[in-house]
């Protein structure tokens, strides 16, 4: 939606400002625009943006906007307008639009850099203080929005997306082979413990992240939110329950401000069945879902699909997947990431923004971040067990319900181990899994070390937080936010609430799983909206699909175009090896997430000349 050049000593061609806005317009159809200003002869500014116009539609609240000296162009949502923009009123403000813009331009004027404590949202923002000749910019606390920067002698430059920093900079950015190693070597979860990006000096603005620059070009970065994480002891399961349930449904509430039509992301799974559930039974909302079906047993969820649909007699989109068009779609899908796609989930997901698209939508609701807030992987049951052993709570009971129902679904080696993390609290293979046996598909042996962030020193409570902050929720996020992007849909995520992680964080450790379930505060917060059947589902599938549902490995075709001699994979990938899994049909799980990275890593490489 948004884009933003700091630049010093020459100013900007037309030429490449108009290339620029005619690719942003996938990320604002409705309205685009320009502000120059010559600041003095070492020093022009330059801010463009692109709107898709989703509170207040009227042309009023088209940016950049101006107001009081500030220039703002601004990316995402802020959800809690209306209550701050009241908050100005009894304070003898003034506004001119309906927009949480001037709410945002305004909280700038009376607090500075400190406005941002205020925001309930996603966001990712420039403003250019013309009084003080300042920038400000700032990234959302959970990352929702992406901001992307790049210096170089000629400025600094600002993003949404890296290709319009290159389209601007017009120069060959040089693709970073150390993070398209890492990506293929370690897995989607190494990308984000730096903020590197595929490209050589292209970084990313962190969660939760300011950035200012000053007439002297002076930068300065600061982390404004950090997790207020406070171990509740004297609260009932009950009382947990109860407060989750008003956190989460406040948060649907503030998210459900727009003043275009919201559909739902629906997969077989608690979360997005949760809130289309409540968003039906409790705020009357008439529900659209979209859903993808893939007829692998291991990712089939159309059974619980329909149980929600008739539960809740709501419309439906079902969209197939097809393996005659897979390449295709990955193909432009590649190109408008400007990288590689991390998982086939998040290849899946592009067909689902296309279908909301198709069918009227701008503004999208997912379920992302249940399972790092609400403890929903194999693996957390584990980690649980060694908080119950620690805390003395409940142990046995937990064990006997892990035996008698969840054992039997996992198919990781290393989780079948009930006291894994008892015996060895520091282990840590599963998170670059299988890169033992990927290695030896590697050119480059030189590989990323592990580390983790400490946010907590219990064990369970610190791998969700890096889950959420470092490993799983940033991809995530950067996927949904591109792949809706591109279709001018905006993706929405009600987990991911100020209010709602730092409760679910501080919440014993003992509540979270129950009775063999995991979220078990979550499946009763939606007790009596969601419909048994999936709120009782102990099987967790995922949001994904089979490699082997998307591409015929025997086919002639695909092999020529996977085996290309000349592509520049085979400077990272043994091409031999690679051969010879193609013509293995019963891949480990993780071997099939690898052949997808080394296709996507293929196409990223293969067209990179072509992004701009």
């Amino acid at each position: 939606m948004e884009f933003q050049v700091f630049l010093e000593k020459k100013k900007l061609d037309k030429y490449y400002i108009d290339r620029t806005l005619r690719l942003m317009k996938n990320r604002g159809p409705d309205f685009s625009n320009v502000y120059t200003e010559n600041v003095n002869q070492d020093l022009n500014v330059c801010l463009l943006h692109s709107r898709l116009s989703i509170i207040d539609l009227n042309q009023r609240s088209n940016q950049p906007f101006s107001q009081d000296g500030s220039i703002l162009i601004f990316n995402g949502e802020i959800y809690n307008y209306l209550e701050l923009k009241n908050d100005l009123i009894n304070l003898g403000e003034k506004f001119t639009t309906d927009s949480d813009t001037e709410v945002l331009i305004k909280y700038y004027k009376l607090y500075g850099e400190e406005c941002v404590k205020f925001f309930e949202g996603m966001w990712s923002f420039v403003i250019y203080d013309t009084k003080k000749k300042k920038i400000f910019a700032s990234r959302d606390r959970f990352g929702e929005k992406p901001f992307f920067y790049y210096q170089n002698k000629d400025g600094f430059f600002f993003g949404s997306e890296i290709r319009f920093i290159k389209s601007l900079v017009n120069k060959d950015i040089k693709i970073n082979n150390t993070q398209l190693n890492n990506f293929l070597s370690s897995g989607y979860k190494s990308l984000y413990k730096t903020n590197q990006t595929y490209f050589k000096d292209v970084f990313f603005l962190k969660n939760s992240e300011n950035l200012s620059i000053n007439s002297k070009f002076e930068i300065k970065k600061t982390i404004y939110w950090k997790p207020d994480i406070k171990k509740l002891k004297n609260i009932s399961l009950n009382e947990c329950i109860e407060e989750s349930r008003k956190l989460l449904f406040n948060s649907l509430k503030l998210r459900l401000r727009s003043d275009v039509p919201i559909a739902i992301c629906l997969s077989g799974g608690v979360d997005s069945s949760g809130l289309a559930s409540v968003l039906t039974k409790e705020f009357k909302f008439n529900t659209k879902t979209f859903s993808i079906v893939d007829l692998d047993d291991r990712y089939d969820e159309s059974k619980n699909i329909d149980y929600t649909i008739r539960d809740l007699q709501c419309e439906n989109v079902k969209v197939s997947l097809n393996k005659e068009l897979f390449i295709n779609q990955l193909i432009d899908q590649i190109k408008y990431h400007n990288a590689p796609v991390a998982t086939i989930s998040y290849h899946v997901h592009s067909l689902l923004a296309k279908s909301i698209s198709e069918n009227g939508f701008k503004v999208a609701i997912s379920g992302t971040a249940a399972d790092e807030i609400y403890s929903g992987y194999y693996d957390h049951f584990l980690q649980h067990l060694k908080s119950c052993k620690d805390l003395n709570q409940n142990y046995q009971e937990n064990l006997d319900f892990w035996n008698k129902y969840i054992s039997k679904y996992i198919r990781n080696p290393n989780f079948k181990n009930s006291e894994l993390y008892i015996k060895d609290p520091k282990f840590r293979d599963h998170i670059y899994d299988g890169r033992k046996e990927i290695s030896e598909f590697i050119v480059n042996k030189e590989f990323l070390k592990f580390q983790e962030e400490i946010y907590h020193q219990d064990l369970f409570t610190n791998r969700r937080l890096n889950e959420l902050f470092n490993e799983i929720t940033p991809v995530v996020l950067n996927h949904e936010d591109l792949n809706s992007m591109k279709y001018s849909v905006e993706n929405r995520s009600p987990f991911l609430d100020t209010k709602l992680v730092n409760f679910m964080f501080s919440v014993p450790a003992n509540y979270l799983i129950k009775n063999g379930y995991v979220k078990y505060i979550l499946r009763e917060t939606f007790n009596g909206y969601l419909n048994d059947k999936v709120r009782l589902d102990r099987v967790k599938r995922g949001f994904n699909a089979s490699i082997n549902s998307l591409i015929n490995f025997d086919d002639k075709k695909n092999l020529e175009f996977l085996l290309d001699k000349k592509s520049r994979i085979y400077e990272f990938i043994d091409r031999e090896k690679i051969k010879k899994l193609f013509k293995n049909q019963k891949t480990s799980n993780h071997l099939s997430k690898f052949l997808f990275a080394f296709i996507s890593s293929k196409i990223f490489l293969d067209t990179n000349d072509q992004i701009v």
